[in-house]
């Protein structure tokens, strides 16, 4: 039975009672919102991993991306960063690996993540058609269920698919003449395919199918944003929007046969228009959980899009956006590296942490209070210690001082917080 089942059923599962303790949500409040497809539980029921939580009321979670390439297939390096990832925080992986041998690629990726794993089948399906059969356009509907099926029975907890490019949004992007048309890898798959083959998107033409599959295995679906802006000047633009009023109508598909789903969401989004992004996405979508990339509020930072896309994660986490998929240093320029996997993922959290923070998230505050609280006392082992990357506070620290001494070396002897104390104290004297 799915988290869906349970919770219709008025039952409370050992995973929402996991969640209900680690969250502090009230178990029945858990199980409600379960049930109105506000919050989702991202586990497969072969998998033995805690449930990644998300949605209203929650932590703001983050994903990290990681996976092999045409041109970087080592999957040792891809499972190092996965570990890196996880140590550093991310709550969920998603293996995008499109380059050596796929099946063996996920299932140590699977054997490996101590956290939740999603994939984009998309690109299996995409890859192995060319290998088999000379190119993307040969891709069968069949081709489409039979991965589905596989990844799911491997353990996948979420996948995802883009259901929302269906033909009539395809004409609304040839209308549009965007800067950037398609800018999803796994968007642009699907527009080939549909364009060359002039037929449907096998996506949203067999969702009733693909629902049976996720039902099965309580895999949560990721509706995929393929029309999502690539650029500034393409967001919120009609083919954004007329695919979201797709996913929107998906989702409610999803929800009456007990699957859980989320939807995805831009992408590159100026800062004001992020908040009419995710009113838009609640709205349309049912408050469905909305997990978005980014976004990055400004095109002009390769090498910092860590940076960008944190801002942007911020204002939408604050918004109402629930989970992160985190944007490394590297974006639009080469695979990742374990240290811009670390930057990103340390990044997105805290962004994520920010927003729980100011939407007075029960105990957010805490961790920022106890910090205080060391900084007041001078306490360098405890910053270092509490801190959100202590490797880096402790790299830091040892670099200008002693960690025993009662000053750094910004304000040695002329600390603030010293010269208070003393003069407080003597006055009390």
């Amino acid at each position: 039975m799915t988290q869906v089942d349970l919770a219709k059923l008025n039952k409370i599962s050992p995973q929402m009672q996991y969640v209900s303790k680690n969250e502090h949500i009230p178990a029945d409040l858990l199980k409600t919102r379960i049930k109105e497809g506000k919050i989702v539980l991202i586990k497969n029921i072969k998998r033995k991993v805690d449930p990644c939580a998300v949605g209203e009321g929650l932590r703001v979670k983050v994903n990290a991306n990681i996976g092999t390439s045409k041109n970087s297939p080592d999957i040792n390096k891809e499972l190092r960063k996965m570990a890196i990832a996880i140590k550093s925080g991310a709550d969920a992986v998603m293996d995008l690996s499109t380059g050596g041998d796929l099946k063996k690629i996920r299932k140590l990726v699977l054997k490996n993540s101590t956290v939740p794993v999603g994939t984009v089948p998309i690109y299996e399906v995409a890859i192995m058609a060319a290998k088999k059969r000379g190119h993307i356009s040969k891709i069968k509907p069949q081709d489409i269920l039979e991965t589905l099926e596989a990844q799911a029975a491997d353990g996948v907890d979420f996948f995802t698919i883009h259901s929302g490019i269906t033909q009539g949004v395809i004409e609304r992007l040839k209308k549009q003449k965007r800067l950037i048309s398609i800018v999803s890898r796994g968007g642009s798959f699907l527009a080939e395919w549909m364009i060359v083959n002039k037929k449907e998107n096998p996506f949203y033409e067999y969702f009733d199918d693909i629902l049976k599959i996720a039902r099965k295995y309580d895999v949560t679906l990721s509706l995929g944003d393929g029309l999502r802006p690539g650029s500034l000047v393409d967001a919120t633009d009609r083919p954004q929007i007329q695919e979201l009023i797709m996913l929107g109508e998906l989702s409610d598909r999803a929800r009456k046969n007990n699957v859980q789903v989320i939807i995805e969401g831009p992408g590159h989004v100026p800062l004001d228009q992020i908040e009419a992004n995710i009113i838009l996405q609640k709205r349309l979508c049912n408050n469905a959980p909305f997990y978005v990339l980014g976004p990055l509020v400004t095109d002009i930072a390769p090498g910092y899009d860590h940076i960008t896309g944190a801002i942007g994660g911020a204002i939408a986490a604050f918004y109402g956006a629930d989970f992160l998929c985190y944007v490394t240093p590297s974006e639009h320029l080469r695979i990742p590296n374990e240290e811009d996997v670390k930057n990103g993922v340390i990044a997105s959290r805290i962004a994520g942490h920010a927003a729980d923070i100011a939407k007075r998230l029960p105990g957010a505050i805490d961790w920022d209070r106890s910090m205080s609280e060391l900084r007041l006392k001078r306490d360098w082992k405890g910053q270092i210690k509490k801190s959100i990357d202590p490797v880096k506070a402790a790299k830091y620290r040892k670099s200008s001082i002693s960690v025993d001494k009662d000053f750094c070396t910004m304000c040695s002897d002329y600390c603030s917080m010293k010269i208070m104390e003393r003069c407080l104290d003597a006055e009390k004297s």
